[in-house]
């Protein structure tokens, strides 16, 4: 009887790491995913992903971008609009994810 061989181990980040459990969806609007990691800093922040890049904006002590990868100004105005526009539902979910 012939064993089968070992699985191969990621030796990247897998494609698809932003769905796990560990990063709940906030909401989506105009094709971005607002979101929440589980382990991370403690100072209130929230991710946007979108398929050509992502970014991260401090929700306080006001609303700043934090790190971007491959979003353009044009998109990083347009989150930061919806950002605004959403300020208090990400504050109440922050809370709501992270008690205490």
């Amino acid at each position: 009887m012939e064993l089968p061989e070992p699985a191969t181990p990621y030796t990247q980040t897998p494609p698809d790491c932003h769905n796990l459990a560990m990063s709940p969806t906030v909401f989506r609007e105009k094709g971005y995913r607002f979101f929440f990691f589980s382990r991370e800093e403690s100072r209130t922040h929230v991710h946007v992903h979108c398929g050509g890049g992502e970014a991260k904006f401090w929700l306080e002590p006001r609303i700043e971008l934090a790190n971007n990868f491959r979003l353009t100004p044009n998109q990083l105005k347009e989150i930061e609009q919806i950002i605004e526009a959403h300020h208090h539902e990400l504050k109440h979910a922050w809370q709501k994810h992270f008690p205490g």
